[in-house]
C-alpha cells in the first residue's frame, strides 16, 4: 500500500472516532457507566465513561478493515483476542465497578491470549558485558508481569480531564516513530498499528479534554494501556537494554507515577491498591495549579521523556548510562519538590542542602 494511501486511512480513522464518540456517550448513560461526584472525583456533574469503546471500534475498523493487508492474520487476530477481553473487562468496571483483583485477573486473561495466541512474548534479552540471555520458562512471567505492569500505570493516571488520552498520544507517536526509524523491528506493521490508535485518540481527546463531555473509563485506560504493552513487547521479543529502557523512558509519567504510588503506600503502611490523592495530578493542583494547567504541565513532563527516549538510540554504552542516571536524578528531586511521596520524604534534596552547607562559608554579614 502506498504511504499516501496509509496517511489517508489513518485521517479516516480519526474522523470516524470523532463520528463514534457523540453516540457511545448516549450509550453510556442509558447503561448506566456514569461518574458521579464524589471526594476522590474532580467532576462536579454526573459524567459518563465508556469513552475507550469509541476508540477501541475506530481501532478495530482501521485495522480489520481499512488497513488490513497491512497486517499479518495471525498476530492481528491474536492481538484482537487480548483486545476483546479488555475491552470487555473494562465495560464491565465501568458499569458495576470491579474489584482491583477481578481487573487483574482480565488483564491477565488478555495477556494469555496475546502470548499464546498473538505470540507477543519476550524471549530473550541482551544486557551489556552479559551478553544474550534466553528467558526459557520466564519468557510467560515476564511477558504477563509488563503487561500488568504497563496497563495498570496507564489507568492510574486517568484522573483528570484528557490526561491519559494526550500522554497516550505522545507516547505511542514516540513509539511509532521508534519503532519505524531506530529499532530495527523489520516489521512495519507495528507502527501502522501504534499510529491507527493514535488516530483514534485524537478523535476521541476534543470530547475528553477539559472541560470533558465523556471519559475513557476503565474501558479506555485498560485498552490503552493494554496496547501500549502489546505493542512495545513487539519490540522486545529480543530485548536488549536500549529496546527494554525506550519503552520505560517513553511511559516515564505514569511509569513514576506508579512506582511513587506503591512507595509511598508502602511507606505509610497501606495496602498497595489503596486509592488516595497524592498521584502527580492532584500534587500538581494542590500546589496551586488550575485543571487545564496541571494537564498541560504534565503533557510538557510526557514530551520531555520522549525526547530522551529519542537520544538513545542515537548514544553509546556510556552515552546511554549516563543519560539513564541523569534522567532518574532528574526525576527524583522533581518528585521531591512536588512531594509526592510525602512533604517530609526529600532525601536527595536534603542531601543536597546538607552538602552545599557544610561546603559554603557562613554569612557573617
Amino acid at each position: 500500500m502506498l504511504k499516501l494511501e496509509i496517511i489517508v486511512w489513518l485521517f479516516a480513522t480519526m474522523i470516524i472516532s470523532a463520528v463514534i464518540t457523540p453516540f457511545i456517550r448516549k450509550l453510556a448513560f442509558r447503561w448506566g457507566a456514569v461518574d458521579d461526584p464524589n471526594k476522590r472525583r474532580v467532576n462536579k456533574i454526573p459524567m459518563p465513561t465508556l469513552g475507550g469503546l469509541a476508540i477501541f471500534i475506530a481501532y478495530t475498523i482501521a485495522t480489520m478493515f481499512l488497513l488490513r493487508n497491512q497486517m499479518p492474520t495471525q498476530s492481528l487476530y491474536g492481538i484482537f483476542a487480548g483486545e476483546l477481553i479488555i475491552i470487555l473487562t473494562g465495560v464491565i468496571d465501568d458499569i458495576y465497578v470491579l474489584k482491583p483483583r477481578q481487573k487483574v485477573l482480565g488483564i491477565s486473561l488478555a495477556a494469555l491470549a496475546v502470548y499464546f495466541l498473538g505470540n507477543v512474548q519476550m524471549n530473550t534479552i541482551g544486557l551489556p558485558f552479559l551478553g544474550n540471555i534466553g528467558l526459557g520458562w520466564l519468557s510467560l512471567p515476564i511477558t504477563w508481569i509488563w503487561i500488568l505492569a504497563i496497563t495498570n500505570a496507564v489507568n492510574l493516571i486517568d484522573g483528570l480531564d484528557g490526561l491519559a488520552t494526550g500522554v497516550a498520544v505522545i507516547a505511542l507517536t514516540t513509539m511509532g516513530i521508534t519503532g519505524m526509524f531506530f529499532l530495527n523491528v523489520g516489521n512495519t506493521y507495528v507502527s501502522i498499528m501504534i499510529f491507527a490508535l493514535v488516530a483514534s485518540c485524537l478523535g476521541f481527546l476534543p470530547y475528553n479534554f477539559f472541560p470533558a463531555r465523556i471519559y475513557l473509563g476503565d474501558t479506555g485506560s485498560l485498552f490503552i494501556g493494554f496496547m501500549i504493552s502489546v505493542f512495545s513487547l513487539n519490540g522486545l521479543k529480543n530485548a536488549t537494554f536500549i529496546t527494554v529502557i525506550i519503552p520505560v523512558i517513553i511511559l516515564g509519567v505514569p511509569i513514576t507515577d506508579t512506582v511513587y504510588a506503591i512507595l509511598r503506600r508502602m511507606l505509610n503502611k497501606q495496602p498497595i491498591s489503596h486509592a488516595d490523592k497524592h498521584h502527580l495530578h492532584h500534587r500538581l493542583m494542590q500546589i496551586g495549579l488550575t485543571h487545564r494547567q496541571t494537564v498541560l504541565v504534565i503533557y510538557g513532563i510526557a514530551l520531555i521523556f520522549s525526547f530522551i527516549s529519542l537520544l538513545y538510540p542515537i548514544s553509546n554504552l556510556w552515552g546511554t548510562i549516563l543519560l539513564t542516571v541523569a534522567t532518574l536524578l532528574g526525576l527524583e528531586l522533581f518528585v521531591e519538590a512536588i512531594g509526592l511521596v510525602g512533604k517530609n520524604r526529600q532525601p536527595l534534596l536534603n542531601a543536597i542542602k546538607t552538602v552545599v552547607k557544610n561546603n559554603t562559608s557562613k554569612d557573617n554579614h
